[in-house]
């Protein structure tokens, strides 16, 4: 199986996604350690990236789902996949790859990515991520309030692992 954690920035993604990861005995992959050092340089200048800056980054991405799928080993992504085309591409098979959807208040998420040292997204582009956002109505909503035990195991319920 598949678990990819998507959300905006400061969903709780790579946390939630290396003790998830580690829980299960999977492995985990960071979206972010996907992305070309071009897309890196843009986000890092607080440019929001386009579509053209996302098709490599995504079929990296599904190219490593794809590998996992093919050896049968279980493994943890994140990536943030804000519209339903992204989804799409990483969605290699319905029943193997499941989604679930990081969802907090603007609030929430803007003091979270406020708080960081030494990532490149920016905070300010925290409203671009969300207008850009089509919530999916196919994943398990995990709302990020609760503390990461609590997370956790409302997603190892709603996915039964």
């Amino acid at each position: 199986m598949v678990v990819i954690l998507m959300g905006v920035a400061g969903s709780g993604k790579t946390t939630i996604g290396r003790q998830l990861a580690v829980d299960l005995g999977w492995d985990f992959a960071d979206a972010d350690d996907f992305h070309p050092p071009a897309n890196i340089a843009k986000m890092a200048a607080g440019t929001p990236l386009d579509d053209d800056d996302r098709g490599p980054w995504l079929a990296a991405l599904r190219a490593h789902i794809d590998g996992h799928l093919a050896t049968g080993r279980g493994t943890v992504v994140t990536c943030s996949a804000l519209r339903d085309r992204y989804r799409a591409i990483l969605q290699a098979d319905p029943a193997r790859v499941r989604f679930v959807y990081l969802k907090g208040t603007r609030e929430l998420l803007w003091s979270r990515i406020s708080a960081r040292e030494g990532h490149f997204m920016k905070a300010s582009m925290l409203d671009s991520q969300l207008a850009m956002l089509e919530e999916p109505a196919d994943a398990l909503v995990v709302d990020i309030a609760p503390p990461p035990g609590q997370i956790l195991a409302t997603i190892r319920r709603g996915l039964s692992l």
